[in-house]
């Protein structure tokens, strides 16, 4: 991480700021690979594909300006969004989706 002369609480703040938008980028990204590709659909969602391509650039956008330490822009703040977006909206409905093995649960609870 570059960190140039100054070292002031501010750019501490940002780099904080980067680094746990980082974290949620690339943990947004490993859970879309661990997630079946059928559940993407399965649930209404975007491809699995296109949910790893969106969160994959997400997450080298992110790298990019937490290694830039202290410059932000509008595509650090898209990217963080894009991981954000996933983990509260896509995850929650994808974990729902087992990998093909069916459960004794119906649409209201046990059978």
């Amino acid at each position: 991480m570059i960190l140039d002369g100054d070292h002031s609480p501010i750019l501490f703040f940002v780099v904080a700021l980067l680094t746990a938008a980082l974290v949620v980028e690339v943990w947004a990204f490993v859970d879309a690979i661990r997630r079946p590709a059928g559940a993407f659909v399965a649930v209404g969602k975007q491809t699995k594909q296109i949910w790893l391509l969106i969160l994959g650039v997400a997450s080298a956008l992110g790298f990019v300006y937490w290694w830039l330490a202290g410059i932000t822009s509008f595509i650090a703040l898209a990217a963080f969004v894009a991981g954000a977006v996933y983990q509260v909206d896509v995850k929650p409905k994808v974990k729902e989706i087992r990998s093909g093995r069916g459960t004794s649960h119906g649409p209201y609870g046990p059978w």
